[in-house]
């Protein structure tokens, strides 16, 4: 079955950095778009970046854009998330995302999360 397992989070100082980690298992990763998103306290969760299966392309959102990178390594099955420069405002649950082809529609997996905290 399809599991996503993120590593990775932890307490930060603002300015500091974090790598955050997403193993994933149970479908061909390398022809599947993957993503991070966060869900702060009492927010909606929100699309932090996206990497395409071939190509590799990225997008990011627009409060993290030069300050975090997104990457995969399709012979690993994993996907990376690279904070730099964090803020008090990226503290958040950050979860690993694939949306996987179930028949004829795409179905969304989550991994269960890993906690990022910002703060001096």
């Amino acid at each position: 079955q399809v599991q996503l397992v993120e590593s990775g989070g932890g307490l930060v100082q603002p300015g500091g950095s974090l790598r955050l980690s997403c193993a994933a298992s149970g479908f061909t990763f390398s022809n599947y778009g993957m993503s991070w998103h966060r869900q702060a306290p009492g927010k909606e969760r929100e699309l932090v970046a996206a990497i395409t299966p071939f190509s590799g392309s990225t997008n990011y959102a627009d409060s993290v854009k030069g300050r975090f990178t997104i990457s995969r390594d399709n012979a690993k099955n994993t996907v990376s998330l690279q904070m730099n420069s964090l803020k008090p405002e990226d503290t958040a649950v950050y979860y690993c995302n694939a949306k996987i082809l179930s028949g004829h529609s795409l179905r969304d997996y989550w991994g269960q999360g890993t906690q990022v905290t910002v703060s001096s």
